[in-house]
């Protein structure tokens, strides 16, 4: 991908891992429809391309999944693929960082999780986060995708413009 909407100075550092890291994750969907297969290759790709790269090495991630909705509660979200330690396996819709993106279907980007409120801790070395809702043309949602990082203030509107590009990306590729 070479170009990603939203990205008014393309030769921000940032934003050109971005462009790179959401080409990377189309090459990598592509012939491939699992939303399971697919949730699980994108979080493996950007955790450890986020960890790798020097734009985000002063604020590293330390989770990076998907939450997906829940077939049998289809107001809250479940547990699918993420990379770092073991989280919460049921979140509804409306509560923490991931339900609040979730219900509004708008992203969400948490500098401080202490000051957020009824933010859900799974792991306490997290200290800020950013959720993006796996949202279809018609409004639908399919799953919010969530990454953490162990420095308060780690995300900011290249983050969000970037990762919401995978997300159509995965969203586009899957089979929810």
């Amino acid at each position: 991908m070479s170009f990603i909407p939203g990205f008014n100075n393309t030769l921000d550092p940032k934003a050109q891992f971005y462009m790179e890291l959401a080409g990377e994750c189309a090459t990598l969907l592509q012939g491939q429809r699992n939303a399971i297969t697919n949730t699980a290759n994108v979080s493996s790709l950007v955790y450890h391309r986020m960890l790798e790269t020097p734009v985000c090495k002063e604020k590293p991630v330390n989770w990076v999944g998907f939450y997906l909705v829940n077939a049998l509660k289809p107001n809250s979200l479940i547990l699918g693929p993420f990379q770092g330690k073991p989280a919460c396996t049921e979140i509804a819709f409306g509560k923490g960082v991931c339900g609040s993106a979730a219900s509004r279907a708008e992203s969400v980007v948490v500098k401080d999780v202490h000051e957020f409120p009824g933010h859900i801790a799974c792991d306490s070395a997290s200290k800020s986060e950013i959720v993006v809702p796996l949202v279809v043309d018609d409004g639908k949602i399919h799953g919010v995708f969530d990454i953490d990082a162990s420095k308060e203030d780690a995300f900011d509107d290249f983050d969000r413009i970037g990762l919401e590009a995978i997300a159509k990306l995965v969203v586009e590729a899957s089979d929810f």
